[in-house]
C-alpha cells in the first residue's frame, strides 16, 4: 500500500443518479443500494474524471494510504462487466469513445478535421485508443472559436484535447496529463492558447505534467491573438 490520490464519495450527499458510474473509465464506481460506492481501490486511478459529473458535489479526491492502482486488473474488470444495454437504456454520447474517418481538405476548406470523441480533458480516458502513437494537440477552449482556420492549420492530422486553465481544476489536469504522457507513446505534443495572461496557464500545466511523468518531452507552444492569428510559436522543454 502507498499514499496516493483516490476518489472519496460522500454517501450523505449522493442521490444515486449514476452519472459518476458512466464517467469512470475504469469501472471503479458502482451503484449499491441507491448510492455510489468505490468497489475497489485497485480500479481507481485517482485522477478524478468523475468529479465534474456529480450534480451533488459528493465526490472529491483525497490523498491517503491505499492499494496501488492496477491498470490490468481494471481492464479485466471492465471486460467482465461488458453486456448488452438494457432495452430503452441510454448512455450519454459524451462518454463514448469514437474515432472518425480521416477528412480530405480538398473537398472543402471548412471540412472538420476532428478525428475522435470525446475531446474535453475531463472526459478523455488516459488510455484512450486515439492517444496511442499520435500527434497530440492540447488547445485552450477559446482557441477554435477565435481562429477561423483552426481545423486546417492546426488540427489536421492531430488528436485533439481541449481544456480551460482559468475555469478548470489545474491540479487534476496536471495529474491526468502526466499519466497520459507516461503511458502513451506520443509522437509530438502541441499546446495552443490565447494571448490573454490566464490562458498561458495551459503551458505551465503541460510543463509540470511532463516533469511529473518523467518523460523527456519537448512541446511546441503556440499563442493565438484575440483576432484569431498565430502570434508566436516556440518549442519548450518539459
Amino acid at each position: 500500500m502507498t499514499v496516493r490520490n483516490i476518489v472519496k464519495i460522500d454517501e450523505d450527499k449522493c442521490n444515486g443518479c449514476g452519472k459518476c458510474v458512466s464517467a469512470c473509465a475504469e469501472g471503479a464506481i458502482k451503484l449499491i443500494n441507491g448510492k455510489a460506492k468505490l468497489i475497489s481501490e485497485t480500479y481507481c486511478d485517482g485522477l478524478g474524471a468523475c468529479l465534474g459529473h456529480c450534480p451533488q458535489d459528493a465526490i472529491t479526491v483525497e490523498q491517503r494510504e491505499c492499494d496501488d492502482f492496477n491498470e490490468q486488473a481494471a481492464k479485466k474488470h471492465l471486460e467482465s462487466q461488458k453486456k448488452p444495454s438494457p432495452p430503452g437504456g441510454f448512455v450519454c454520447p459524451s462518454m463514448q469513445a469514437k474515432q472518425f474517418a480521416k477528412k480530405d481538405l480538398t473537398k472543402g476548406d471548412v471540412c472538420s478535421q476532428l478525428s475522435h470523441w470525446p475531446i474535453q480533458l475531463k472526459l478523455v480516458s488516459t488510455n484512450a485508443p486515439f492517444l496511442k502513437d499520435t500527434d497530440l494537440l492540447l488547445a485552450a477552449d477559446c482557441v477554435p472559436f477565435a481562429m477561423g482556420d483552426f481545423h486546417s492549420k492546426l488540427l489536421k492530422g492531430r488528436s485533439l484535447i481541449i481544456a480551460c486553465p482559468k475555469l478548470d481544476d489545474n491540479e487534476l489536469y496536471v495529474d491526468k496529463l502526466s499519466e497520459m504522457f507516461k503511458i502513451n507513446n506520443l509522437k509530438s505534443v502541441t499546446v495552443v492558447h490565447m494571448e490573454v495572461p490566464c490562458c498561458f496557464g495551459l503551458t505551465k500545466i503541460v510543463q509540470q505534467a511532463i516533469t511529473n511523468s518523467g518523460k523527456p518531452l519537448k512541446f511546441e507552444d503556440i499563442t493565438i491573438s484575440l483576432d484569431g492569428q498565430i502570434k508566436s510559436r516556440e518549442f519548450i522543454e518539459g
